[in-house]
């Protein structure tokens, strides 16, 4: 079967996964400060990591009350299967400071003020360890990134398959990083499924994992 078909008929089928999964994610504008800055520690803690292990560092994190309060020192034993793990126990702790006031998080107020493309810009700019691609996650998974590109390996890897680009970028600086979210979107208006239900799919089919478990 032709792949694009092969696509369409994938996605006919899991479509209302798909938007049962997104609104999921829609659901978190309104969840308390701390449960928005706990979508930001595990993008943080992705990068070069295994999800499943980072949403299980997570929730070890949470039950310590370490998530809001622990330092750098009480964070690196918890994040070893997380990669560079002193570097990312700093960046939580890092972003925790940078959107606290007077000890309350703040993160909602820089989240949630204007249009997602900007979001991600700022973010990347202003918290480190912070890429496009985990910028677009987080913002995904709070509800305000369904337009934006999550080009992990298994995203790039299908668009490659299905010629929406060329070639596999050797690296993924910021500008080839918006080049291929530009082709992505292109291809998404193109076959008619939008970017955001696209990401799902792919990841889905990749992983074999039912969509309800797409982080």
């Amino acid at each position: 079967m032709d792949p694009i078909l092969e696509l369409k008929k994938s996605y006919r089928s899991k479509r209302r996964e798909i938007e049962k999964r997104l609104l999921d994610f829609r659901k978190l504008r309104v969840a308390a400060q701390s449960r928005i800055f706990e979508e930001l520690c595990f993008c943080l803690l992705t990068a070069g990591a295994n999800a499943e292990n980072c949403k299980k560092i997570i929730t070890r994190l949470k039950g310590k009350k370490l998530l809001l309060e622990g330092n750098r020192r009480q964070l690196g034993p918890f994040l070893k299967y997380a990669r560079f793990y002193n570097q990312k126990a700093c960046r939580l702790v890092a972003a925790r400071k940078f959107f606290s006031r007077a000890k309350d998080l703040r993160i909602k107020e820089k989240v949630f003020c204007g249009d997602p493309s900007s979001v991600r810009e700022w973010l990347v700019k202003n918290v480190s360890g912070l890429g496009y691609k985990e910028a677009s996650h987080f913002l995904r998974n709070v509800g305000q990134g369904e337009k934006l590109a999550i080009l992990d390996r298994h995203i790039l890897r299908r668009l490659k398959e299905l010629s929406a680009i060329e070639e596999l970028p050797k690296s993924l600086t910021p500008k080839k990083y918006l080049e291929i979210e530009q082709k992505m979107l292109q291809f998404s208006k193109r076959i008619n499924i939008p970017i955001g239900h696209m990401d799902l799919l792919f990841f889905s089919s990749a992983t074999g994992k039912p969509v309800k478990y797409c982080k």
